[in-house]
């Protein structure tokens, strides 16, 4: 098989991202109809468990059902499971599996584990016919297409839309604020090109960056460390705006770059202080999101205005060209990470 051009799948797979939210946006139906099942059971808490970029979206999740559902959310840490062999009493609990490729043996045994302790099981898989879609009891596929490039880019957007139509159609709304989610992706990649570019340029040669953020963006704020790292091998670390502010801020200097996402709405208000201690310290800041315009940065990249619960959305789409990017110059290939495969099995 022919090698491409460095890049050239990743470079695709962002560029899919309007039309495979689009086209997800139209089986809101079939996911509203997952939704209702869910709800006539009448949960009491919601426990969601992921790896790698999943687990970022599942902490989107996590966001989305406290603050619009009024459940209590946590995050599941498999391990307890897979090496512990606990066995907790998960009835009446919905258990919410989110897993790019459904494959993973801890994701499959944490979840057949909390099956058999009586929960409610959901798989958010981009494939149909793994194993996790057999062995949960509900399933909403992302349908996202095969991803060829190592960096999950369209499968990322693709999973954080579909637990949002999720979340929405339990709360009982019709999807209204991403009807045209696939336009507004759109828009995003094409308005914040130029930023981009300007970004890869004036981050080229870092040596490290902090990615910030506070409520729904902090989910952002960990894919774009993740992103960082994996491709361009950037030392990245991601902090919620809040905990950045309880010590680590101290190791904060003229050395340090911090791209911190700054959408409208109250986590992106909850930003302002954390962005004058780490401009106060010197650091360089870049700031992403439909409010970065409107708060001091050295360089901004601003995005179309959305209702805050789905910024993450479009949030993340410059930060993946970012990533790329930075890839690009510093003479890395982010189609081929060193020492990472698509599919990653962990126990």
């Amino acid at each position: 098989m022919k090698e491409g051009r460095t890049g050239e799948r990743m470079t695709a797979e962002i560029n899919e991202q309007p039309e495979v939210l689009a086209g997800l946006v139209e089986t809101r139906a079939e996911i509203a109809t997952v939704a209702r099942s869910i709800t006539e059971r009448s949960p009491r808490f919601a426990l969601l468990i992921a790896r790698g970029s999943s687990d970022h979206a599942a902490l989107y999740a996590k966001y989305l059902i406290e603050i619009l559902l009024g459940l209590p959310a946590g995050l599941a840490s498999p391990s307890t499971t897979t090496l512990y062999d606990a066995r907790p009493d998960l009835r009446d609990v919905l258990v919410v599996t989110v897993s790019q490729s459904g494959s993973s043996p801890d994701l499959l045994e944490a979840t057949a584990s909390a099956k058999a302790g009586g929960a409610l099981t959901l798989a958010v898989t981009n494939t149909p016919a793994s194993a996790l879609h057999d062995v949960a009891e509900f399933s909403v596929q992302i349908r996202a297409g095969q991803e060829l490039a190592v960096a999950a880019t369209k499968t990322y957007s693709a999973t954080l839309l579909a637990l949002y139509l999720l979340v929405d159609a339990a709360r009982g709304g019709s999807g209204e604020h991403v009807r045209d989610i696939g336009e507004l992706a759109r828009q995003a990649l094409r308005e914040s090109s130029e930023g981009v570019e300007r970004a890869v340029e004036r981050y080229r040669f870092a040596d490290r960056l902090i990615t910030t953020a506070r409520g729904y963006s902090f989910a952002t704020a960990l894919e774009a460390a993740l992103k960082l790292t994996e491709t361009s091998y950037l030392a990245t670390r991601a902090y919620s705006g809040a905990d950045l502010l309880h010590g680590p801020v101290a190791a904060i200097d003229t050395d340090t770059a911090v791209l911190a996402v700054t959408s409208e709405g109250k986590g992106g208000g909850a930003m302002w202080d954390v962005l004058d201690a780490v401009s106060g310290r010197g650091a360089d800041v870049l700031t992403v999101g439909s409010a970065a315009a409107s708060v001091p940065a050295s360089l901004s990249i601003p995005l179309p205005e959305t209702a805050e619960e789905i910024a993450p959305i479009l949030e993340v789409l410059p930060v993946q060209r970012l990533a790329l990017g930075l890839a690009l110059a510093r003479g890395f290939d982010p189609d081929r990470p060193r020492g990472l495969h698509k599919v990653t099995r962990t126990r």
